[in-house]
């Protein structure tokens, strides 16, 4: 695992709640949320990205987890991780998904809580 990506969490109230965080915390946020760029002190030739983002009480993203909330962890070869996590037992969610700036795939922890895993397309 390289860091976190991603902290997500649902609101009744999304639009306020991003207000708060903005005025409160001086977290600008649009619909999709905000990014904090970092370096790793290993690799500081490389950015990478952890997005924090409010969705709404309703949206069914993190189903079938019961948890209001998601955390997406960076890894640096998912297929590897994936192999190492089913060797482990470990409840995999079939879906994978793939976007110009990465790939996607999710597991559960014991809890049930769902955990997101994103592979960044790798800088040449």
């Amino acid at each position: 695992m390289i860091g976190i990506g991603g902290v997500f969490f649902k609101s009744p109230q999304p639009d306020p709640l991003r207000s708060w965080y903005a005025q409160n915390l001086g977290m600008p946020s649009g619909p999709e949320g905000t990014a904090f760029r970092w370096r790793d002190q290993d690799r500081p030739e490389i950015e990478q990205i952890t997005a924090w983002s409010i969705f709404p009480s309703a949206s069914t993203y993190f189903d079938p987890s019961a948890a209001p909330f998601m955390f997406n962890y960076i890894v640096d070869d998912l297929d590897a991780l994936l192999a190492n996590l089913a060797a482990n037992g470990v409840r995999i969610d079939p879906k994978r998904e793939e976007y110009d700036y990465g790939r996607f795939a999710w597991i559960y922890d014991p809890d049930g809580n769902k955990i997101e895993l994103w592979e960044p397309v790798k800088v040449k």
